[in-house]
C-alpha cells in the first residue's frame, strides 16, 4: 500500500462518499481511504514500534477488510471508529502472532537508555511503549497518540472505561520506573 496525500473530507463528503462506496463506487472507496489512511497508519506505526513495512501490512488488512464489509459502515463517525478499532485489533493480532514465531534467541537486545530526556523525541519512550503487553500498548497509543479519551477508548478496544484507566495508570508508572523518573508521594 502506497500511502498518498491525505485527502480531508468534510461532513457532506464523507457521508456522499460513504453511501456510493457502499454501493460499490471504487473510486468513492478510493477517497475514503485517502481520507483515513494517515490515521490508520500512524496507529499501526505507533503500535508497532516506528516499523513503517508493519505498519502498511497493518494499513492494508484494515482497508481490505473494510472494502469487504462496508456495508456495515453507517455514518462518518461509525467509520472513523471502526477502522480505529480494526487498526486496534489487526496490531494486537499481529504482536500476538510475531511472538509465537519468533525464537527468543532472535529476539532483539535491549538498547541502552537515549541519552537525551526531551520527551516528545525520546525513542525510548517509544521503545519502552512497544514493550508493553498489547492491551495496554494499544491503551497507550489511543490515549497518546491519537488522543482519544478514555470512554473513546474503552469504546474501540470493548473493554470497560475503569480498565482503560487501571491501563493508562500502570502504564505510565512502569514507564517512568523503567525511566528512572522520581513520583512525588
Amino acid at each position: 500500500m502506497m500511502l498518498s496525500p491525505c485527502v480531508p473530507l468534510d461532513a457532506t463528503e464523507a457521508g456522499d462518499a460513504l453511501d456510493r462506496a457502499r454501493r460499490g463506487d471504487t473510486s468513492a472507496f478510493e477517497a475514503l481511504v485517502k481520507a483515513h489512511q494517515s490515521m490508520v497508519f500512524s496507529l499501526a506505526y505507533h503500535y508497532s514500534g516506528g516499523d513503517p513495512a508493519a505498519a502498511e501490512d497493518v494499513a492494508q488488512d484494515v482497508f481490505l477488510e473494510l472494502f469487504r464489509h462496508m456495508d456495515r459502515i453507517e455514518t462518518p463517525a461509525h467509520l472513523v471508529f471502526w477502522l480505529r478499532r480494526v487498526a486496534a485489533n489487526r496490531c494486537i493480532d499481529r504482536i500476538r502472532k510475531r511472538r509465537f514465531e519468533q525464537p527468543f534467541d532472535l529476539m532483539p537486545e535491549p538498547r541502552a537508555q537515549a541519552s537525551t530526556r526531551d520527551v516528545l523525541l525520546d525513542d525510548r519512550i517509544r521503545e519502552l511503549v512497544s514493550e508493553l503487553p498489547s492491551q495496554a500498548r494499544a491503551v497507550m497509543i489511543l490515549r497518546f497518540q491519537e488522543d482519544l479519551d478514555t470512554s473513546d477508548i474503552a469504546d474501540v478496544l470493548g473493554m470497560p472505561v475503569n480498565t482503560v484507566k487501571s491501563h493508562i495508570r500502570r502504564s505510565v508508572e512502569a514507564l517512568k520506573q523503567k525511566l528512572g523518573v522520581k513520583t512525588q508521594s
